[in-house]
């Protein structure tokens, strides 16, 4: 099974041209401009209820227009989402201290903008290695 990707990115340009090299390496890619596609997303009562999770690895951008990619993890997190959160990270072109604190006590990889590709394929490169072959993902058409 190819890893899955999830790529939130509100930058259009940014989002299709990740994605675009992501699927190049051969990972399977779902993208969006927010995360929306994830019911823990837009309400707040709700817990994951999925048995397995979504994606083996997300990519966030920090600065979306109504929560950031930290806010997005750490609701994640107090969900039950079932996704492995050292194999998540944030991008962003301006971090404060407290976002950095935030993401180490997430536990998430930080990226900074301008990032180097090869910088985030080293890392995906060490979490694929992570993954389990008998790993099973939700089906996205389940939510």
């Amino acid at each position: 099974m190819r890893p899955r990707i999830i790529i939130l990115e509100d930058e259009e340009g940014s989002r299709k041209l990740l994605s675009l090299l992501l699927m190049r390496r051969g990972y399977e890619v779902v993208s969006a401009s927010e995360p929306n596609l994830c019911p823990l997303y837009a309400d707040l009562d709700t817990f994951c209820s999925h048995e397995f999770p979504c994606g083996d690895i997300l990519l966030t951008d920090n600065r979306m227009p109504r929560m950031t990619g930290l806010q997005f993890i750490a609701r994640q997190q107090e969900r039950g989402c079932k996704g492995v959160v050292h194999n998540k990270a944030v991008i962003s072109g301006t971090w404060r201290a407290q976002e950095l604190e935030t993401a180490t006590r997430l536990g998430c990889k930080v990226f900074s903008k301008p990032y180097q590709i090869d910088e985030i394929f080293h890392w995906l490169d060490e979490r694929e290695q992570t993954l389990s072959p008998e790993r099973k993902l939700t089906a996205l058409d389940e939510n």
